[in-house]
């Protein structure tokens, strides 16, 4: 039985996330069902791209992915299913897909749901669990789509390069408070080019000139700069959780989109 993970913009609170669990169970009672995360920020596709990114190479093939933030479809986007990496993902093509794959898939369906399959308001439990079900079952993607050639792009916030500067983005901040840029260690390596640096937030007020290899190279509540998830360029507090200080984001009053600056020397 194919592994079902689940990421939306849901929360936990109302009855949504149950509702479309209990009709995946309907459909598979032996369904594997693995949440990723349901608290993206409402209609957040960047930030669910994001997530999913970091997320499904770890997970075996066959694996179907249910991506449900802004499932609504639109006179410019169609429910798609997308076979990449020996791993199934159906969701809205609002521009999602184009930031959580590097290059356009290989095979694109546009899902071809019978017209009596329930809530039009609610295609992630009609629509995207009717497709993942099928899959599960074995079925061919011929037999739930139409192939198509294409994707809706959305261009994504890209560092900028000069010769001794990157200008980084806050793209995510995970539980802990953890800051996570744009600028991934590739990049940041080739601009480098082994001269020494300090990376800048909330202006010039505050400034880091090392990498850290683990948290704990610095003491408990001390900021460090680091490579974190997806070797993406992360300003952290060691243990800064709530009750101890706080995060980077709550002791440096970092935000989404905020600018983060390296300076090389």
């Amino acid at each position: 039985m194919s592994i079902i993970t689940l990421t939306s913009d849901m929360g936990i609170k109302d009855f949504y996330l149950a509702s479309i669990k209990g009709s995946i169970y309907k459909a598979l009672p032996d369904a594997k069902i693995v949440d990723i995360s349901h608290h993206i920020m409402p209609f957040d596709i960047a930030q669910a791209a994001f997530i999913v990114k970091n997320t499904y190479p770890d997970f075996p093939e066959n694996t179907i992915h249910i991506i449900s933030v802004d499932p609504e479809p639109s006179l410019n986007s169609n429910h798609i299913v997308i076979f990449k990496s020996g791993q199934y993902f159906i969701g809205n093509d609002n521009g999602m897909f184009s930031l959580l794959f590097d290059e356009v898939p290989d095979q694109i369906w546009k899902l071809t749901p019978p017209e009596n399959i329930g809530s039009s308001t609610f295609p992630s439990k009609s629509i995207f669990v009717w497709a993942a079900s099928l899959l599960a079952k074995g079925a061919k993607l011929e037999e739930i789509g139409e192939r198509i050639d294409k994707i809706r792009m959305r261009v994504a916030f890209r560092p900028v390069v000069e010769e001794e500067l990157i200008k980084g983005t806050v793209i995510f901040i995970d539980g802990y408070g953890n800051v996570m840029t744009n600028i991934d260690k590739t990049l940041f390596d080739k601009v480098r080019d082994n001269r020494d640096f300090t990376i800048f937030f909330r202006g010039e007020s505050y400034g880091i000139n090392k990498i850290c290899k683990s948290y704990n190279e610095v003491p408990p509540g001390e900021k460090l700069a680091i490579f974190g998830a997806g070797n993406f360029l992360e300003i952290a507090i060691n243990k800064g959780v709530e009750g101890s200080g706080g995060g980077a984001n709550k002791l440096f009053g970092i935000k989404l989109n905020d600018i983060i600056r390296v300076e090389f020397k």
